[in-house]
């Protein structure tokens, strides 16, 4: 085990890579459970508010983000320091990303429905660290080989086709499709030949005139939607806590 660990993680310099991913779920998880325990009114934690002001945690994330993302850029890949720089950079990224529905929306939607928004990126970001770290390259460039790399002609068409992929797979509504295949062409290609989602750029643009396309990608998307949205919001709740309920209005 600590063969592999240190040919596979030492030696290539991705121990902080870990080190940064490690810290950054875990910030986000006792973030959060600190979080739901102000929400329910246990144990000893309370909210920062300092003179009466509300201070978010996206604020020391910020300042933990900019103080690890510096010093790891100047620290290298190897030694202490840039694990440190590591460790410091995932806890501020955990911090960040906890309150990127507040960021996005500039309001407090903690706790609203748009706050799910935050567990998703969360997630997101969080699988593709993970997939950086197993040797995914941006664009698929790890999937050649050394001469093919030699080959300028050859680097520069693969990279331009993955960038047509991931461009047309986002127009055509899957951003979260787009974003893996940044680092998984193969998801891209899937993604630019299936049906674009209803009321996309692509939709708008080439279904205009084809009532039929616009009638398969609504019923594909309705159905998709009745499929995988339940156990998403499901595993949504269990992450980060369900938001709260909107008030019931009397008649």
């Amino acid at each position: 085990m600590g063969h592999w660990f240190y040919r596979n993680i030492t030696e290539p310099g991705k121990l902080p890579m870990l080190l940064a991913l490690t810290s950054f779920v875990l910030t986000f998880l006792i973030t959060r459970t600190i979080v739901r325990m102000i929400r329910a009114g246990r144990g000893p934690f309370r909210n920062v508010t300092p003179g009466g002001m509300h201070i978010h945690h996206v604020v020391p994330g910020v300042i933990l983000t900019v103080i690890g993302g510096f010093g790891a850029v100047g620290s290298g890949r190897h030694g202490v320091a840039a694990a440190v720089c590591a460790v410091i950079f995932g806890m501020g990224a955990g911090l960040v990303l906890d309150e990127f529905a507040l960021i996005l929306h500039l309001d407090d939607v903690y706790w609203s429905e748009q706050g799910r928004q935050s567990v998703e990126v969360v997630v997101l970001a969080a699988a593709l660290a993970l997939l950086v770290l197993s040797g995914f390259a941006p664009l698929g460039v790890n999937d050649m080989s050394a001469d093919e790399r030699q080959d300028r002609a050859s680097l520069i068409l693969t990279l331009v086709i993955n960038f047509l992929l991931v461009l047309i797979t986002m127009f055509k509504g899957k951003p979260r499709m787009a974003l893996i295949s940044v680092l998984v062409p193969f998801v891209g290609m899937f993604g630019a030949v299936r049906l674009a989602r209803p009321g996309s750029p692509w939709a708008r643009r080439f279904y205009r005139n084809r009532p039929k396309a616009r009638a398969r990608s609504r019923l594909r998307s309705f159905r998709h939607d009745r499929r995988w949205d339940r156990k998403r919001r499901k595993l949504q709740d269990l992450i980060g806590g369900a938001p709260d309920r909107p008030p019931v209005r009397e008649r």
